[in-house]
């Protein structure tokens, strides 16, 4: 085997070469090798000092101090400078030292035990995929917000900005080879590209619990049990957080009392989830764009200000599905034991576009 080499570089001193250690398999006792002279000192000098050190030899016989006859002055050694190296990690991302690390793997051990302990399977997927991906998912305007480039295969990839279009994606790709329902779980790491704020950086760390092929209600009501197992298990209680429940129901039934194709729904959701990000009117606009009449407008949004079921009811009757399920959620919350930790808000539409219930 060919010995290793390795070279000790002080950032402090760039304009320093400093002998190299050799170590051999065999033997780890290094063994140090004299440099010529004419390399050790890798001094500056200007042209005027070379015409000083010319002018002094050539005082001395005249003749250069290597015997030779004076002549031109011989160029400058040339030194290449060091570029200091930022030792902070990237904007919006963070290094893991020990003592925060010893913290994560507490954190990421629970977020594995409790998923076991309700039956789920660990899978990942790749940190890179295709742009087209989450495009489809929540529309172009998400690329301002995707770390993305072209490969050299003239392949548009991101880096994941989360989990589930990646679930999608592998879980089309096996196809009829699964077996349903399907309980997976992932701790994923993400990249979102958007302004940072008070404990959102852009690099984070993504836990994920999906059920699949389980129709009923059931499956909304175990998982919300599973994370409140979690908070619990870290001293989290229902006075420190809670849980705003609704249905894609609620406003497919809207839009249907108003004639809108079924094929607009997704267009919808992902503008009615911008409603706390930008203005009603811009809200209004868009969604006029897709269609909609001022009427349907105006319905959907007073629907979606509803914080009661009671009142939900009034409004769409109770004998839709939207209504009937969101009933069966609330008793389910009862036998579960965790009544106190949900509450119906029909504004939260993040994920109707893509999740199949709650």
């Amino acid at each position: 085997m060919s010995p290793l080499s390795s070279s000790l570089l002080n950032p402090r001193l760039s304009f320093s070469l400093k002998p190299l250690f050799l170590f051999s398999q065999s033997s780890f006792a290094p063994r140090k090798f004299q440099i010529p002279r004419q390399f050790v000192s890798a001094k500056r000098k200007t042209f005027s000092d070379l015409a000083s050190e010319q002018s002094s030899a050539t005082d001395n016989g005249g003749r250069s101090g290597r015997g030779g006859r004076s002549g031109a002055l011989s160029p400058s050694p040339v030194v290449e400078e060091v570029q200091r190296i930022d030792v902070n990690p990237p904007k919006g991302t963070r290094d893991f030292p020990p003592e925060d690390m010893r913290l994560r793997t507490w954190l990421f051990n629970h977020f594995r035990e409790v998923s076991r302990l309700f039956g789920f399977e660990e899978v990942d997927y790749p940190v890179l995929e295709s742009e087209a991906l989450f495009i489809r998912k929540a529309g172009e305007e998400i690329r301002d917000q995707l770390y993305c480039f072209e490969d050299r295969g003239n392949r548009r990839v991101a880096l994941r900005p989360e989990l589930t279009p990646s679930l999608a994606r592998l879980v089309i790709q096996k196809g009829k080879s699964l077996s349903l329902p399907l309980k997976w779980f992932a701790i994923g790491q993400c990249w979102r590209y958007e302004r940072m704020t008070r404990g959102r950086r852009r690099e984070h760390y993504q836990w994920n619990m999906d059920i699949l092929g389980l129709p009923e209600v059931t499956a909304e009501a175990e998982l919300i049990s599973s994370i409140v197992a979690f908070f619990k298990r870290i001293g989290i209680t229902e006075s420190d957080v809670g849980f705003k429940v609704s249905s894609r129901k609620v406003l497919q039934e809207v839009l249907r009392c108003y004639s809108v194709p079924e094929n607009l729904f997704g267009k919808v959701c992902i503008i009615i989830d911008k409603i706390e990000k930008i203005p009603i009117d811009e809200i209004k606009r868009e969604l006029n764009a897709t269609g909609l009449s001022e009427e349907a407008i105006e319905e959907l949004l007073q629907v979606l200000s509803i914080k009661s079921l009671t009142k939900l009811e009034e409004i769409l009757g109770g004998a839709g599905e939207a209504v009937a399920d969101l009933k069966e959620l609330f008793s389910l919350s009862e036998k579960f034991g965790y009544s106190e930790w949900i509450q119906f808000d029909a504004s939260v539409v993040r994920g109707l576009a893509y999740y199949t219930g709650f």
